[in-house]
């Protein structure tokens, strides 16, 4: 592999999703070396006039007049994302709440589908907030939580989560790429096992939707969530997404029970009686302003094709491993991501006793990629509006911060993130 710059530059020159990057506010011009699109996306040019419509003509002119369009909002978006970016049917996503709320949702909705199961599954490795509710919804329903070992660079082995597999088993939560390695998934294996073994299976694709192929039909999903703010670039806490396989929809009764989620909710009846579709899964007034973010952050996903987007994520990756292998394993610097493309999600982690530390010298020098516990730099270079060359300079300033030294010079104390 040639490891010059100026190859970079000619992978950038050959990108056919290249005209994207001028679609995202300072992606051309503020010289950020910015990889830390796995946390949170760029915003895109048209997100703020597409706020500003909501605010100043719906909100400011309209009033309560703009209901009408705004009351279908979660799931219009939702069947944006079916379509363009999940591998699903319309009337099979919704938007509305957080990635916690909405993982809760179809957990305990998947756990009463199961009775007489008395197990929830999910990764030690996994997200915090999944194992944190997981670990609560066992509590406060007399389960019991078997976590699954995983290596924290390699993932999940599916033979161990297999040999977990039992008739005690109501629900297994996993993330479909890992978040600390990126390391991926056989989303259609695994949701088969469970199957097979007569568990449910609810999907994390916070690190997968917009970057890598999950085709939720074709591989069998039944339940799964996800976050909007990464690489579907919808905005600091812009809403979640929660699927449910159409089939399965009126067998299940999500537990938080809200007027959204209402039959006929402008009835005002006493009793709840729930939507037989994905409706169902909603409770409250929908976040109309946050929507029309990640509107616009979906739509430019589906234009690039997801396809895409994974084929020149797995280049920006390879990128990452090769420069890393030929540049900074003298310097100590480890993979910590699997090594085979095929098995990676679009970001890419390597391991460093001190990697708190470099993390601040590059966020110093212009470099943003995120620290991971316990010594890991991960890099999410976003196929949207990454360049190789980006990768390469980014590589080349770690390079120069571990041949000099820089980064001795910081405190080993780490600050909150995110």
């Amino acid at each position: 592999m040639d490891l010059s710059r100026a190859a970079a530059e000619a992978l950038d020159a050959a990108d056919p999703l290249a005209a994207f990057r001028g679609r995202f506010v300072g992606a051309r011009e503020d010289g950020l070396l910015y990889l830390d699109g796995n946390s949170l996306g760029r915003m895109p040019v048209q997100t703020p006039a597409a706020l500003a419509w909501v605010v100043e003509e719906e909100w400011a002119r309209g009033l309560v007049r703009s209901w009408p369009s705004w009351i279908g909002a979660a799931t219009r978006v939702g069947d944006l994302l079916a379509e363009g970016v999940l591998g699903a049917r319309p009337g099979e996503v919704l938007m509305g709440d957080s990635t916690t709320v909405d993982l809760y949702k179809l957990l305990v909705a998947a756990a009463d589908a199961r009775p007489g199961r008395d197990v929830l599954v999910c990764c030690a490795d996994d997200f915090p907030t999944d194992r944190y509710v997981v670990a609560g919804v066992a509590q406060a329903r007399g389960m019991t939580v078997r976590e699954v070992p995983a290596d924290v660079d390699e993932g999940l082995d599916p033979a161990v989560l297999a040999a977990a597999l039992d008739k005690r088993v109501a629900v297994v939560v996993l993330s479909a790429v890992a978040y600390r390695s990126g390391a991926l998934a056989d989303v259609a294996a695994v949701t088969a096992a469970a199957r097979d073994a007569g568990a449910l299976v609810v999907w994390d694709l916070s690190h997968a939707a917009g970057a890598v192929p999950v085709d939720l039909a074709a591989n069998g999903v039944d339940l799964a969530v996800g976050c909007t703010y990464k690489y579907l670039n919808g905005g600091p806490g812009a809403p979640a997404f929660l699927y449910v396989r159409r089939e399965l929809q009126e067998r299940l009764r999500q537990p938080i029970w809200g007027w959204f989620g209402q039959r006929d909710q402008f009835a005002m009846g006493p009793a709840y009686d729930p939507v037989p579709g994905i409706e169902r899964f909603a409770v409250g007034t929908p976040p109309v302003l946050a929507l029309a973010a990640v509107e616009v952050g979906a739509r430019l996903v589906a234009e690039a094709g997801v396809d895409r987007l994974a084929a020149k994520g797995r280049a920006l990756g390879e990128l990452v491993v090769a420069l890393a292998d030929a540049w900074l394993a003298p310097h100590g610097v480890a993979l910590a991501s699997p090594r085979d493309p095929a098995r990676r999600g679009a970001h890419v982690t390597l391991a460093h006793p001190r990697a708190w530390q470099l993390t601040q010298a590059l966020v110093d020098r212009g470099v943003v990629p995120d620290f991971r516990t316990p010594d890991r730099v991960r890099f999410g270079p976003a196929p949207l509006y990454t360049r190789f060359v980006d990768v390469w300079d980014a590589m080349a300033c770690l390079r120069d911060v571990l041949a000099s030294g820089a980064h001795e010079g910081y405190p080993t104390v780490r600050a909150r993130v995110t």
